[in-house]
């Protein structure tokens, strides 16, 4: 008998120095269902590489995720450490209705 492996929806997490990333990508990781970012129009700003945009990303990307009808991710922060940024877009994208 062969297992198959499970494999979750995913929230994935990029960002540089000014800017924030995320992108919610199939199970399959063929398609991207959804994705936000601080180059957005709506959220572009003068300050796009910090905690509070962080935060816009994670609503907005939450938004998006519901709109497409995905609720349930697995979070992928890309070897970057859970604090900062990443925390908030996070937090952010939690109150906005994703469960991980």
């Amino acid at each position: 008998m062969q297992m198959r492996e499970k494999r979750a929806t995913r929230l994935t997490v990029h960002r540089s120095a000014k800017h924030m990333y995320a992108q919610v990508v199939s199970p399959e990781g063929d398609r991207i269902l959804a994705q936000a970012s601080t180059l957005d129009p709506s959220l572009r700003g003068d300050n796009t590489g910090n905690v509070e945009a962080a935060g816009k990303v994670g609503d907005l990307i939450a938004l998006r995720a519901k709109e497409v009808g995905v609720d349930r991710v697995a979070f992928d922060r890309s070897g970057y450490k859970y604090h900062g940024r990443v925390k908030a877009l996070a937090a952010a994208a939690r109150k906005g209705g994703l469960e991980f």
